[in-house]
């Protein structure tokens, strides 16, 4: 199954010119006194994404959409918590899988209605998923590539049938596809190109107003959650970049945020402990993406000198402030896979091993020469160019670190600081060397291993591949993650994930280095109810869709 092409947005942006700063602070500075937290207000500010104006288009299956129509406006047929792997009906009110696991039916949760007042019925859900399939530009999870067809033969059930047994399908089905209004909808035309700038939808807001500077979504009458919600109004500003952010954050007139912000106690929560809070729970698994399809990248040897040689201690506490803790050589994202670990893999840890690191490149048959720097049999140099995203300050600091490391011990390194839309294509077309990426987490390590090893989600170089960007083919592991997603048995997956954590520590198909954790960053000033470590009832950054609506139904008036 096809996975999702950079799903998961990172709010890392980094310093933009003096000159802007000073502007905006400037401006933060003479409003402050207008805008300061006050109890009981009627509105969540949120920081969702730091990259510039807005352009109005909220069609959630549009890559250039605005993210707050997912989740907010655009609603799923079922919600997944991650947290205690619970999965609650939401615009459905049960599901049901067929004894083969080649069918699944859904039964519609009565009483829904669209924000303009039409009927929501199981119609709306058929025309949603076949208008994916008409237009494959919309299907970004692939869903199509395992569905066979969609029918609703009355208006409370929508009957879906596969090709074959594909159990992960469920989330991509059922918690990650925007169910859309067919009335509407139906007229559009190619969907993956409407921009749909008056959306119209079931969840708990509407659009209130719009300006490239601040969007604002007010408490739609006709949701279907009695009471709910509580905040009656949501303010997104756009900011150019994490540090206008945080500028914002200062002045009190943010409530929810999710961006990295360097020695967070000191620059947040110590101006206001009492209300100031952060959490940073594990997401997914910060990446050394290796070109698998290039020399010499596709020799196992210098993928493991290159991994002995990282310095992942370092990497945590200098370029992600002690935020997030090594990564398990296994590639699940510990403690949220611990079912799933191996038993012989219970104690692994990485290592920084510069002579393990040494011992590895001269087993491949790489000499020292001028300058200190390995050279092959033929004498080409080992060298090779590391991709990090312009702006993204503590990844840029990383790969310095990186380079450092590897330098040491003996590789030419360069580091090739780009725009996030030249980066991305690098990875997607295969023209790199060695790139830092995060990984897309779901509700199992498998959306993790499927997105990272599956030989369907890569291409040759210089095509297009979906996410399997260090081009890693397997047949053994394609058959592994079948096995996976052929079964509801825990036995047999955890089988098969124990066979992939194998490929994982003793291939290293791709480079683990660090937890990446959920950016959360909140204040009690005026709501309560935050997801927190003992109550993780949701992902809890404000870029998690459609956890950001399960944290917003949540919130309730400070008291």
């Amino acid at each position: 199954m096809a996975g999702p092409h950079f799903a998961r947005r990172r709010p890392r942006l980094g310093l933009f010119l003096f000159a802007s700063l000073l502007v905006m602070s400037l401006l933060l500075s003479a409003c402050a006194s207008a805008t300061k937290h006050v109890a009981h207000r009627n509105y969540v500010t949120i920081v969702a994404n730091a990259s510039g104006d807005y352009t109005q288009n909220f069609n959630p299956y549009n890559t250039s959409n605005l993210t707050t129509s997912q989740g907010v406006i655009y609603e799923t047929l079922l919600f997944f918590n991650r947290g205690d792997e619970s999965v609650t009906p939401w615009l459905a009110s049960n599901y049901q899988y067929s004894s083969d696991l080649t069918q699944i039916t859904f039964t519609m949760r009565s009483g829904v209605m669209w924000s303009d007042n039409q009927p929501f019925t199981s119609d709306d859900v058929a025309f949603t998923l076949n208008l994916l399939k008409k237009y494959p530009a919309m299907d970004l999870n692939g869903l199509w590539n395992t569905i066979t067809s969609v029918t609703a033969p009355d208006p409370t059930t929508v009957v879906v049938k596969l090709n074959a047994p594909f159990t992960p399908l469920l989330w991509y089905l059922g918690g990650q596809t925007w169910i859309l209004p067919k009335h509407i909808w139906a007229t559009v035309g190619d969907g993956s190109q409407y921009t749909d700038p008056n959306p119209v939808g079931t969840g708990p807001y509407v659009l209130k107003s719009f300006t490239p500077q601040l969007v604002v979504l007010s408490k739609n009458p006709k949701f279907w959650q009695p009471g709910k919600p509580l905040v009656q109004e949501l303010h997104y500003p756009a900011f150019d970049s994490n540090t206008s952010a945080e500028l914002a954050m200062d002045q009190g007139t943010v409530d929810w945020a999710g961006i990295y912000t360097a020695d967070i106690q000191k620059t947040y929560v110590n101006r206001d402990p009492a209300h100031n809070h952060y959490w940073f729970p594990p997401s997914d698994i910060l990446m050394l993406f290796v070109n698998t399809a290039k020399y010499p990248f596709n020799l196992l040897p210098v993928r493991k000198a290159l991994s002995f040689a990282i310095d992942r201690p370092k990497l945590s506490k200098i370029a992600e402030s002690g935020y997030e803790p090594l990564a398990s050589p296994t590639g699940l994202v510990l403690p949220y896979d611990q079912k799933f670990l191996a038993p012989q893999y219970q104690n692994l840890q990485f290592t920084t091993d510069a002579n393990a690191a040494q011992q590895q490149l001269e087993s491949a048959g790489f000499t020292k020469g001028a300058g200190g720097i390995y050279v092959d049999k033929n004498g080409k140099k080992l060298s090779m160019t590391l991709d990090v995203v312009s702006g993204f300050t503590d990844w840029i600091t990383g790969a310095q670190i990186i380079a450092s490391n590897l330098t040491a011990l003996g590789i030419e390194v360069n580091v090739n600081t780009i725009s996030q839309d030249a980066w991305s294509n690098n990875l997607a077309t295969g023209s790199f060397d060695i790139s830092l990426c995060w990984t897309n987490p779901g509700p199992s390590p498998y959306f993790i291993f499927d997105a990272l090893l599956r030989s369907t989600n890569s291409a040759p170089l210089g095509q297009t591949a979906n996410s399997n960007y260090e081009r890693w083919s397997d047949p053994a592991v394609d058959t592994m993650l079948n096995q996976f997603a052929q079964s509801n048995d825990l036995a047999t997956q955890q089988q098969a994930m124990a066979g992939i954590e194998q490929v994982m520590v003793e291939q290293l198909p791709s480079i683990p280095l660090l937890n990446e954790p959920y950016w959360y960053e909140y204040n009690t000033t005026s709501y309560v109810g935050w997801p927190d470590a003992k109550h993780l009832y949701a992902e809890p950054s404000p870029y998690s869709y459609p956890d950001n609506e399960v944290v917003l139904l949540h919130l309730q008036p400070a008291s």
